[in-house]
């Protein structure tokens, strides 16, 4: 039997991870002083509307090696993967690698793999989704072998609506921020080797999700996926539109369509979109 342990990076619905053998260790994410932990109780409504007013950075932080270690050790029973946020974007996976060379140190035959999704948001959805697939029918070993190799050769890419929360915690100068604003930029984003780095520029949210789909294609050089996953926050028919145009230009076992959790509604804001292939 196994457990995975996640970092709330994952946009896996809260109350059905449980089910799939996955546990959440939350981040914690502070707008004007006000604290919010992005678990099973966490307000996203509430969170959002306090994000949205405030002309401050939110604060954030990552779960910390006493949080994985308890969740470890509540799974002693089973073979445990855990994976984090891009390490390149927090310091969620060093807390794991802590925690879980700590319960190595304590219990011998602990069989505990810690994985850098190099990604978030829906390419962090995507690694867990295949691992799940690749535990059905693989040893322990097995399983982390190939997951790896998936993680390399995963892409993340997303677009935003707002580029409100990237100025306001400094991700790019103000004046550039404000100047794409009034010029209604929309860039599209892509991962890196688990860095955020900018693919294309557009104008318009509608002309940048349309190249951000086609650009699917050119990247991978494929046509035939056996998952994408895509992220949305609070724009859900923009998301369905989405995989319409997914299913017209490709072959798509599964698309799979989640809201975005808290740490990764901070950042891609209202609107915002992420997509894993």
């Amino acid at each position: 039997m196994y457990r995975i342990i996640s970092d709330t990076s994952c946009d896996l619905k809260k109350n059905e991870i449980e089910k799939l053998n996955i546990s959440y260790v939350p981040f914690n994410i502070q707008v004007e002083g006000n604290e919010f932990i992005d678990d099973d109780n966490f307000k996203l409504d509430e969170f959002l509307g306090e994000m949205e007013k405030s002309h401050n950075p939110i604060k954030t932080s990552c779960p910390s090696p006493y949080d994985y270690l308890k969740v470890i050790e509540e799974n002693l029973d089973r073979e445990i993967f855990i994976i984090t946020i891009s390490s390149k974007l927090s310091g969620s996976y060093n807390s794991a690698i802590v925690a879980a060379n700590e319960a190595r140190e304590k219990h011998k035959d602990l069989k505990i793999s810690v994985l850098d999704s190099k990604s978030a948001s829906a390419g962090h959805t995507l690694i867990v989704l295949k691992l799940l697939e690749l535990l059905k029918d693989n040893s322990f070993e097995d399983a982390d072998k190939k997951i790896r190799g998936i993680i390399d050769k995963t892409t993340t890419m997303f677009v935003l609506e707002s580029m409100q929360n990237l100025i306001k915690n400094g991700r790019i100068k103000k004046s550039a921020g404000l100047l794409a604003n009034v010029l209604n930029i929309k860039p599209v984003m892509v991962s890196n080797d688990g860095e955020i780095e900018l693919y294309e520029i557009n104008r318009g949210i509608k002309k940048s999700l349309d190249k951000m789909i086609k650009a699917v294609g050119t990247i991978s050089n494929k046509t035939s996926f056996d998952m994408i996953t895509i992220s949305y926050c609070q724009n859900k028919k923009r998301a369905e539109k989405l995989v319409e145009k997914f299913n017209e230009l490709y072959d798509i076992d599964v698309v799979e369509v989640n809201h975005t959790n808290g740490i990764s509604s901070a950042y891609a804001d209202l609107g915002g979109i992420v997509i894993a292939f």
